[in-house]
């Protein structure tokens, strides 16, 4: 978004969403309508870096895109960043961004692009948005969201292809943080490798280990859910039919078992951080927490430097954030030259310094430094959607294991 235009904020935005979702659901005239890469050098040299080419407006003006996003503040300085970059670098294309700070509500965001599909209304001035892996499923089942490929975005090939094949090449996973273990280097120096070695510390190693309640905290959750799925098909965790509910029991009975070895031989903190505080204060020596957690706090000096991270193997749930291209926009041209650019080597290091988190591409594209940052951690992860099946976990967790 070059200098001459303003921000839109939430406030803008909703009342906008609430003015076109009410036109849109009135009907009317149909709308305008809007791999693995090889190389072994770092930093990306077969990577596009998202050169100028989109087709220049009516007197030479620049492309004009909407992009639509929400999250903490960390998310809105990363694209006060990459934008005014891309933008220096592509004098024809100008990204107009819209951010609705976290917990104000996106959800409009997304009605308001459905409900301008249904009423042949073309985009509803929304080209490009980004959200997690639930609006990525409910687009795709709602025929909203664009079927990306590498003739139109060359940097996709540089992305992980059973990542993009997990999303049936709806959406780009532009970055991830993974549950991952975050242990205590000074008294752990083998640390497990697999579940199965994970539950046999925490008998071995009474009240080291502690997990949130995993209804306050998506590690605990991730914890909770990878122990009662261990035995299951892995096709499981992307299923939420309640039928599956019938197959938790073993699962349950093993956190039952493990109940009196963690923390307080009971305890479970609340929220994400009240694991990192225990692990920071030295009173467990090992729990499942957010990657990008534990390097944040690293960078900051809230947790010792002894402290390492571990994935397990398979792997604890990832959390990419996606970007989705509405399939009604009629600037698909310069929001693809825009998406090319998010996955080049040189925005992807601005991501991975600015999120602490993994970059969208493999890693063997970035710099060794940053490839050494996440070695053993960033690979492994998988993702869960069990839709609402995780609210009926929590519920179980909480009379079974909780109230034992």
């Amino acid at each position: 978004m070059r200098s001459a235009k303003s921000w839109l904020t939430m406030s803008s935005a909703v009342a906008l969403s609430t003015v076109l979702l009410a036109g849109c659901a009135a009907g009317g005239a149909s709308g305008t309508g809007g791999t693995h890469s090889n190389n072994s050098n770092g930093a990306g040299a077969s990577a596009n870096s998202g050169s100028s080419s989109a087709s220049p407006s009516p007197k030479n003006e620049p492309v004009s895109f909407n992009f639509y996003f929400t999250g903490s503040q960390n998310v809105k300085d990363l694209w006060d960043t990459l934008v005014p970059m891309f933008e220096q670098q592509n004098d024809q294309v100008d990204v107009n961004m819209v951010y609705i700070p976290s917990g104000t509500g996106a959800e409009p965001t997304y009605d308001r692009i459905l409900a301008a599909k249904q009423a042949g209304k073309g985009s509803g001035d929304i080209d490009l948005y980004e959200d997690g892996i639930a609006t990525v499923t409910r687009g795709t089942t709602d025929g909203v969201w664009e079927q990306l490929s590498k003739e139109s975005i060359p940097n996709l090939a540089n992305v992980n292809e059973k990542t993009m094949g997990d999303v049936d090449h709806y959406a780009i996973p532009y970055r991830s943080s993974a549950v991952v273990l975050a242990y205590d280097s000074t008294k752990i120096s083998d640390p497990p490798k697999t579940l199965d070695e994970l539950l046999a510390w925490i008998k071995d190693n009474p009240e080291q280990f502690a997990y949130n309640d995993p209804s306050t905290g998506g590690s605990g959750s991730s914890f909770v859910q990878t122990v009662i799925y261990q035995d299951l098909p892995e096709e499981e965790i992307h299923n939420s039919d309640p039928s599956v509910m019938e197959k938790w029991e073993p699962g349950f009975n093993k956190l039952k078992e493990i109940g009196n070895y963690v923390y307080g031989k009971g305890i479970y903190p609340k929220k994400n951080q009240g694991t990192l505080d225990l692990l920071m204060n030295g009173e467990v020596s090992m729990i499942p927490a957010w990657s990008d957690m534990v390097l944040q706090q690293l960078n900051e000096g809230l947790l010792p430097e002894t402290i390492r991270m571990q994935q397990i193997t398979p792997g604890f749930n990832g959390g990419p954030t996606y970007l989705m291209v509405n399939d009604e926009s009629d600037k698909k041209e310069a929001v693809h030259q825009f998406l090319d650019f998010v996955l080049s080597p040189e925005a992807q290091a601005v991501i991975v310094d600015k999120m602490n988190g993994f970059p969208g591409i493999e890693l063997q594209n970035m710099p060794q430094e940053t490839q050494d940052k996440f070695e053993g951690v960033a690979e492994g992860f998988r993702t869960f959607n069990l839709g609402d099946l995780g609210t009926e976990i929590n519920k179980r967790w909480q009379s079974e294991v909780a109230a034992q």
